[in-house]
């Protein structure tokens, strides 16, 4: 059988019949034959709607779209639906809609394309078990193509042709080699986080605590000490020296207002579960972003992901997971910290091209219990910390860097032996006490770092 009907959301069971008269014609309409020996029967799958480009826009224009086509109750649907029904009204009988996603499959072999912030909902593409096959698919593909409109009896639009799997065509997306097969080294390229001189975070980071593609860093901080900054800032410099890293940001368990802060901060794709949701959608999401990061690098593509908590993303886990029978101090099970050490463990710099970099960040002082013991677990586990200081925040001072606690493992092989020796004497001339205040005043006095570490400041 080409493709069982999903049974997700109640969708209606088409008959076996109709799923065997469509999918063949489906698949071939994925070799494209159209362009190759002239099949005229591909010459109608012409996309009259972009999905992509009806979720870029607001609420606002929807409501255009959606009064245009006579929809009564638009102002009761949320933007998800209002979406579907535009599509489906906009859709001929013989039209079909441009449309991307992220391809989570499941048990029964068929699959979804996830088009709305890895969560289900009704503008997901249905994707057949033969399709899957066929191009080889794996969770977390990022897939392009065209759908076909629902036919009587089913629920979803369906993928027609696929034209793009992670940006490449669906043969050249064939040739990767599986994650768990590549080889993981210690990181050896240094990412430039400087970007001007103002930008003192960063400037900072860069001299204490270098980042390299495939790190695995972990931003230490209380509340209020400004690591959601910080993230902001790491993420745009990053934007703006390496614009061929691909950026995602996982915000779990965090304020809306902070989510949409970030998602017109940050170019790169953000994706939330915000504190409102239940702990299983935050455990649902962190897994496909994880996975659509693995599958970029397979392609050899150097990906980061800026986590925004692991703490909280541990949290979700510790209420989902099936009690273990042990406990921890402050009541956390310790199978709840499997799957969040394999996400953070899935940092990695790859022999051969291709890194998965993840900078996350873990709180302390919170007074919670749980959060100090999730701390505890996860230390040393990273080979790169930045320990931010709560009094240094008080007093106003930023970054509030703890320049003395904060490092990087085998940063050698990241720095250039010169610079390497001059970081090492910084930090043996200045005051353990004032130390960042000191280097941040120091630091303003110079338009870069490489001026600082030439100008003789520190001997």
């Amino acid at each position: 059988m080409a493709g069982r009907p999903p049974k997700e959301q109640d969708s209606p069971v088409p008959e076996k019949k109709e799923i065997k008269e469509e999918f063949p014609k489906t698949e071939r309409n994925n070799e494209r034959p159209a362009e190759k020996n002239g099949d005229k029967s591909n010459e109608k799958l012409i996309a009259s709607l972009d999905i992509p480009a009806l979720q870029r826009m607001k609420i606002s224009e929807l409501y255009a779209i959606a009064k245009e086509l006579k929809i009564e109750e638009m102002t009761t649907l949320e933007k998800s639906d209002l979406i579907y029904k535009i599509m489906q009204l906009k859709t001929g009988d013989e039209g079909a809609v441009a449309c991307e996603g992220v391809l989570e499959r499941l048990p029964d072999g068929y699959g979804f394309l996830r088009v709305n912030n890895y969560l289900p909902s009704s503008e997901d593409i249905y994707v057949s078990s033969a399709q899957i096959r066929r191009f080889s698919l794996l969770t977390g593909d990022r897939v392009r193509g065209l759908g076909r409109k629902p036919k009587e009896g089913e629920k979803y639009f369906s993928l027609a042709r696929v034209d793009e799997i992670n940006g490449l065509t669906p043969e050249g997306a064939r040739k990767r080699t599986f994650f768990s097969n590549l080889v993981p080294i210690f990181p050896d390229k240094k990412m430039s986080l400087e970007s001007s001189q103002h930008n003192i975070t960063t400037r900072l980071i860069d001299m204490v605590a270098p980042i390299g593609f495939g790190q695995r860093a972990m931003i230490v901080s209380p509340p209020k000490a400004g690591k959601t900054t910080i993230l902001k800032d790491i993420a745009k410099s990053i934007e703006l020296n390496h614009p061929e890293v691909v950026i995602k940001v996982l915000l779990v368990d965090e304020r809306p207002e902070e989510v949409t802060d970030m998602r017109r901060f940050v170019k790169g794709e953000v994706v939330a579960s915000t504190f409102d949701e239940p702990p299983e959608q935050h455990v649902k999401v962190s897994e496909l972003l994880l996975e659509s990061a693995k599958r970029l690098v397979e392609h050899g593509r150097d990906v980061v992901i800026l986590l925004d908590s692991i703490t909280r993303l541990a949290r979700a886990h510790n209420i989902v997971v099936a009690p273990s029978g042990r406990t921890l101090s402050g009541g956390l099970d310790p199978a709840s910290l499997h799957k969040p050490k394999r996400f953070f463990g899935a940092a990695r710099n790859i022999e051969g091209g291709g890194s998965l970099t993840i900078i996350a960040t873990a709180l302390v002082d919170t007074g919670s219990r749980m959060d100090d013991v999730i701390y505890e677990e996860f230390k040393g586990t990273g080979n790169m910390e930045l320990h931010l200081d709560r009094k240094l925040a008080n007093r106003r001072v930023y970054p509030a860097i703890d320049v003395v606690s904060s490092g990087t493992r085998k940063e050698e092989l990241l720095l250039a032996e010169d610079v390497l020796k001059k970081t090492i004497m910084l930090r043996k001339s200045i005051d353990s006490e004032n130390a960042t205040e000191e280097l941040v005043n120091l630091l303003k006095k110079t338009k870069n770092n490489h001026e600082f570490l030439n100008s003789g400041i520190f001997g």
